[in-house]
This record gives structure tokens, C-alpha cells and sequence, in this order.
């Protein structure tokens, strides 16, 4: 790659190092030059700008990031389109995310500019989280250097995988002492029910019983009888020894200790065991808190399936001081950081909802609702339709108003939610607005897409749901073709209220002057984004025909 101060007689086909605001139009950064922004560039009184050009054998940032995070991707997870050479990587399901550390190292290894983080191994995750990022630092990397690192990715099973929570019925057996306190039993019983139904998991049979061995012993057997695959003993008094009353329990079950102790704290005190092929687990006191402690890290592993013994728990003292002191305050509270504009970053997908405006009269159409109107075979809102139920949006809802009902009958196998418009006669912004009410409070952003533009695909759609990131200034994406802005239109959520005080029959596009700074453009490679249907002659142009009215 040829990276520097670029005459802009070679400057087409370049990538630009840096944003450019124009009298007519701003050239941001990472776009490709082509013919028309030289012409603005030379309009401007430049003669050169910081670019990079690609050489033979290049491989472009985000063709780069898509291929490495394809290879290195395994089961149980799944990848955004990549975006200025960034590629995320999140859970499918909820589970333990798996990989080998020095295949990480030796992926990062290989070149500077290609780069990949992931939560630490064996971390348990939500769906939809976030697990890992893969970043292309420049421009461009070698096409050489892009095949070895996807080997490393690749090799004879993909780098990352997801182990997702098998449902597993579990068995809690609490013992006491003269001094117990019912409420702290009761207590226990219900942080133990919350950590399992993260894990899609549930106590399927307790048992309260003295801090005896035998009393101990029949209550684990009890559990066993009632079809407990896990069994959690939470001992009146912590374990402090392999021959303390927890583990004579065990043994006098029928079981085994395979281990007493662990390298985590808190979390110290923990023991485990195994009756035939059934773990049963004496609990550390920290376990009685909701608070991330050893004790979690083992019962996130057990309840996906992956194997723990000795040599896994001795293995945990990397990164297994959890306990809150000065420097490093609160690490495992669950906190989501903010803007300051209402916008939040977490560790997941953003949730976008689609919103399909198919409310309006057709009146440059004629008679014909142009929404109807067959197009290779199926009305054209279908088209629109099937492109959002295909792509990552998280949900789509169609607006209805003129001819509700036939509308709503070409889209009923897809299953989208429906609005109802009483106004959609007053024009498109009373379709936007109810869309936007109707999307709920959970979602990220929306995504506004218009019935009469069949020809948007599902990969220019998760091409901006992969560009949208409030938090790194990107809560407005539009795509483009040769620098013409064109729809749809994704917006965070944080201008719902703006969008809501709009009137007539305009969209919110005049929301995208009002923030550039808050805007990115995706160019795209035809012109799907500015191709709308509302006439009968561009109706009859669509079809492939000749003649002027569409019908």
C-alpha cells in the first residue's frame, strides 16, 4: 500500500486519510475517490490530498476484516458486516465462549495491522453479546499476510466458538446449624434460582437439612432421586478441610472429591465432586452472594458442558482476583456507559428495528397501489419486506393505512408486526411518526424503509447496521451512491423525540444536515438506494420493459 500526499491526477480509486468539508459536499474519511470528488477536490483549490492507494496483492480493510472474522468465527457465534476494517463477533445463544489463548497470540502476531480481541476463555455471556472485535488498522494489509492469519483462524476447527447452557435440572441441599436463620436459607435458594436462569437452568428439587454427614448424604441421594443432573450443597459451615462434613457427605453417597480448593477469590473454599457422572458442588460462603465470585466460573462451565477438574480450576488464578479493592472498584458490576446524549455502549448488538412505510396513497401512480404492484412476480412491498426479514435488523413493523388489508395479506407469512395510520392521507412524516411509536423502548435505533424501493438488498441493510455506533459518533447512517445520499435511513434512538415533531409529507432527512457530525455514509456499489418506484413510467423501466405506462 502507498500511503501519503497523493497528486489528485492519481488520486482516483484512492482512500482518503482524512475528512474534507466542502462547499458542496464533505469527503470523509476511508471514502474511495472516484472521478466526481477529485472534480470537487480540484473545484476547491487542492492539488493533493493524504490518501492510500492500493498495490497489487492488497486486500481492502473491510474485505480483509470480513474474511478473517468468517474464518476465525465458529458454532455458536456470528459476525457483522465489517466497517472501517471493524468486524464484531457476538453470542448466538447464551453460553461459555471457547478458544485457545495461544492461537490468539499467534493470530495477533503476525502482522501489526491486523488485530483481535475477545473476552477472556471460558467467560459465560448473554445472547446478543459482544465477544470479540477484530480491527484492520490501516487502510489495507497484505494479501499474504490475510492468508496466514486466516489459517490461524481456520485451522482444523474455527479460532472462537460459543458452548451453549444445556438445561439442566438442579439439586440444592442448604444445612444448618442451631443458629441459622431460615431467611438466610431462603435468601440463598433465591440467588442460587437467579444464577441458573441465566443459564437456562433451574433447582428442580431443595432439600434444608442438620450439618450432619449423614443427614447431608441422604439429602444429596434425595435430590438424585428427584432428577438432579447438578447438585450445589450449601454447607451451614464453609469447607475448610477434604475430610470436613460437605465431603464425607459426598463420599458416603456414593461420590468422589476431585478437588478442594481454587485460585479464585473470593471463592477459595470451594469443592467439587462427582456422584457416577452427576458434579455435585460444595459451595464456597460467597456463593450466597449475587456478587461474580469462583464459584460462577465453575457453574458456567458445568452447566455448558465443559469439562472441570483439577487442572481447569488450577488454571483460574489468571485474572481470579475479583475481589473489589482501591484500584479496580466494583469489577463485576453490570454498568453501561453513556455519552452524555443519551446514547449507551454495551457489550452487545445494537437492536435495530425496521420500519416499512407502506401507508400511502400511490397518487403519481394513479389507480394502482404502486405498493401492488407486481414486480418479478410478487407485489413490491414484498420485496422491501423480505430484504428487512432476511437482514439483522432485531424486529420489523410495517405501517398500513391506504388498502390496509390487501397489504397486510401480501406480507402475513413473513409475520411482521403492523401500525395502523389513521393519517396517512396528511403524508409520509405521520407514517414515520407512528413507526417510531410503535418500535418500543428496548431498541437502539431505526431503520426507516420505503414500500416503493424494492430494489435495497439485505446486505446494504446489515451494511449499516454495522456501521451504526452512537458511541463512536455514528448514530445516523446513509447510504450513498457517488456521493448522492438515498435511502433507507437508520437513526439512534436518541432522535426519536426530534423525528416525532415532524409534519407534512416529509421524512426526517433534514435530520442528516442538522448533524453531520453525527452522520456516516455507506457507498454502495449500485443504485438500489436511490431507485424508487412512484410512477407508472418507472414502474414499466423496472419490469424491463418498453413501453410508458407501467398499468
Amino acid at each position: 500500500m502507498i500511503f501519503g500526499n497523493t497528486p489528485l491526477d492519481q488520486a482516483e480509486g484512492a482512500v482518503l486519510a482524512h475528512s474534507h468539508r466542502l462547499e458542496k459536499r464533505s469527503l470523509k474519511k476511508g471514502r474511495v475517490l472516484d472521478s466526481d470528488d477529485v472534480a470537487l477536490l480540484r473545484d476547491a483549490g487542492f492539488t493533493s490530498v493524504i490518501a492510500a492507494r492500493l498495490e497489487d496483492g492488497d486486500v481492502a480493510e473491510d474485505a480483509a476484516a470480513d474474511r478473517l472474522a468468517a474464518a476465525l468465527a465458529g458454532d455458536g457465534t456470528t459476525v457483522s458486516a465489517a466497517f472501517t476494517g471493524r468486524a464484531n463477533l457476538y453470542a448466538q445463544t447464551a453460553g461459555v465462549v471457547l478458544y485457545d489463548p495461544v492461537r490468539l497470540d499467534a493470530f495477533n502476531l503476525v502482522d501489526e495491522a491486523i488485530t483481535l480481541a475477545l473476552v477472556p476463555p471460558y467467560q459465560g455471556v448473554e445472547e446478543g453479546q459482544m465477544i470479540g472485535t477484530l480491527k484492520i488498522i490501516s487502510f489495507a494489509v497484505s494479501g499474504d499476510r490475510v492468508l496466514l492469519t486466516e489459517e490461524i483462524g481456520r485451522r482444523d476447527q474455527p479460532m472462537v466458538r460459543l458452548q451453549p447452557y444445556q438445561s439442566t435440572p438442579v439439586g440444592l441441599v442448604q444445612s444448618r446449624l442451631s443458629g441459622t436463620k431460615e431467611s438466610v436459607l431462603d435468601s440463598t435458594m433465591e440467588v442460587t434460582r437467579a444464577r441458573l436462569h441465566g443459564m437456562a437452568s433451574e433447582i428442580s428439587h431443595e432439600v434444608r437439612c442438620d450439618h450432619t454427614t449423614d443427614a447431608l448424604a441422604q439429602a444429596i441421594d434425595e435430590t438424585l432421586h428427584h432428577g438432579a443432573r447438578l447438585v450445589l450443597v450449601s454447607g451451614a459451615s464453609a469447607v475448610v478441610d477434604r475430610r470436613d462434613v460437605v465431603p464425607a457427605a459426598i463420599e458416603q453417597a456414593g461420590g468422589i472429591v476431585e478437588h478442594f480448593g481454587m485460585p479464585v477469590d473470593p471463592g477459595n473454599l470451594m469443592l467439587i465432586g462427582r456422584i457416577g457422572d452427576i458434579p455435585v458442588v460444595g459451595l464456597p460462603g460467597c456463593a450466597r452472594s449475587p456478587k461474580l465470585n469462583g464459584f460462577d466460573w465453575v457453574l458456567q462451565r458445568l452447566i455448558a458442558g465443559v469439562p472441570v477438574g483439577r487442572a481447569e480450576i488450577g488454571r483460574m488464578g489468571v485474572g481470579g482476583l475479583l475481589k473489589d479493592i482501591p484500584t479496580r472498584p466494583m469489577p463485576r458490576s453490570r454498568r453501561r456507559a453513556s455519552n452524555g446524549d443519551g446514547d449507551t455502549a454495551s457489550a452487545r448488538a445494537p437492536k435495530i428495528a425496521a420500519i416499512l412505510l407502506a401507508a400511502g396513497q400511490s397518487r403519481r401512480m394513479g389507480s394502482e397501489n404502486k405498493l401492488l404492484a407486481e414486480l418479478d412476480g410478487k407485489p413490491m412491498v414484498r420485496h422491501v419486506a423480505e430484504a428487512l426479514a432476511a437482514s439483522k435488523a432485531a424486529s420489523m413493523t410495517v405501517v398500513l393505512g391506504h388498502e390496509a388489508d390487501t397489504v397486510r395479506a401480501s406480507l402475513a407469512d413473513l409475520k411482521p408486526s403492523y401500525a395502523y395510520n389513521p393519517d396517512y392521507a396528511e403524508g409520509l412524516s405521520t407514517s414515520m411518526k407512528t413507526g417510531i411509536a410503535a418500535v418500543g423502548e428496548d431498541v437502539d435505533g431505526a431503520i426507516i424503509c420505503l414500500g416503493d424501493m424494492p430494489m435495497v438488498s439485505t446486505a446494504v441493510i446489515d451494511r449499516m447496521i454495522a456501521a451504526f455506533d452512537p458511541v463512536e459518533g455514528r448514530a445516523i447512517v446513509v447510504p450513498t451512491r457517488r456521493g448522492k445520499r438515498g435511502n433507507p435511513v437508520l437513526f439512534a434512538k436518541r432522535f426519536f423525540e426530534e423525528m416525532g415533531r415532524v409534519s407534512g409529507d416529509v421524512g426526517a432527512r433534514h435530520l442528516i444536515g442538522n448533524h453531520e457530525d453525527l452522520a456516516v455514509e455507506i457507498e454502495v456499489d449500485d443504485e438500489s438506494v436511490l431507485t424508487d418506484i412512484d410512477t407508472p413510467e418507472a414502474l414499466a423501466k423496472a419490469r424491463g420493459t418498453e413501453q410508458g405506462n407501467g398499468g
